[in-house]
């Protein structure tokens, strides 16, 4: 008697935990109703759009849905109607949805788009609205994509050559920009050394015959075979070295 007690007991647990873990099934919308909730409210968003009152609608999705509507009317084209619906959504009750997406896929006079709708916690957590290409389209723009990458890649690479081989260059031309001022510099020295040499042997009490022997040395220093070219205009005398000006 009491093994079956027992056993009875064992059975009435199963049989309770069994109907423990069934669930209710959610309410789920129909496609009827999804096909005639799409269909309302896509031709209500293009109503808003083609009047132009956007502006009366302020809550941030309703107007991220209008202006993804407005940008995909360009690709498009003008609006003609709902081809069909797909939804996967959950009802709280008849008239209230929970949560889920319903895609309506419209006509355009040049293309189609897709409508999508996302509900979380009974309200639109994102609507857009993207328009379809074909697989030739969709190939072009992976195809320029591709080439526009990799152009941008090669011609930076070109610009960072380019500016690693100037490295080579600069050395160049500083050398030869200090070459030149120290041979100016060593011109300058030798015409004022020459002409003191000059003056400390010779005393010279004419002007004339001074501005001729300062006039031979800075031809010579310059590598000119005559003074045409040399005009002295006046000299002065700093400490124990001649100057010309």
């Amino acid at each position: 008697m009491k093994k079956w007690l027992i056993v009875l007991g064992m059975i009435t647990c199963m049989m309770g935990l069994t109907a423990c873990g069934e669930k209710e099934e959610p309410l789920m919308m129909s496609e009827e109703e999804a096909l005639a909730f799409g269909t309302d409210f896509v031709n209500e968003m293009n109503q808003i759009v083609v009047q132009q009152v956007q502006d009366q609608y302020t809550e941030p999705i309703l107007t991220s849905a209008l202006e993804s509507w407005e940008s995909a009317l360009e690709e498009m084209g003008s609006y003609v109607g709902v081809l069909g619906v797909e939804a996967e959504v959950t009802l709280l009750d008849e008239n209230t949805i929970d949560e889920g997406v319903i895609e309506v896929t419209v006509e355009g006079s040049k293309r189609n788009a897709v409508v999508e709708m996302v509900f979380e916690d009974n309200a639109f957590s994102s609507i857009t609205t993207n328009p379809t290409y074909s697989f030739g389209e969709n190939m072009k723009k992976a195809a320029l994509n591709t080439l526009l990458g990799m152009g941008t890649v090669f011609v930076v690479l070109i610009l960072i050559s380019l500016i690693i081989s100037c490295f080579n260059i600069i050395p160049i031309i500083q050398a030869k920009l200090s070459k030149k001022s120290a041979d100016a510099e060593t011109k300058s020295g030798a015409v004022d050394n020459t002409i003191a040499q000059i003056i400390e042997k010779e005393e010279l009490s004419d002007d004339l015959e001074l501005v001729a022997v300062i006039s031979a040395a800075i031809a010579a220093s310059e590598g000119a075979s005559s003074t045409d070219g040399f005009v002295v205009r006046s000299i002065r005398r700093a400490g124990s070295k001649w100057q010309r000006a």
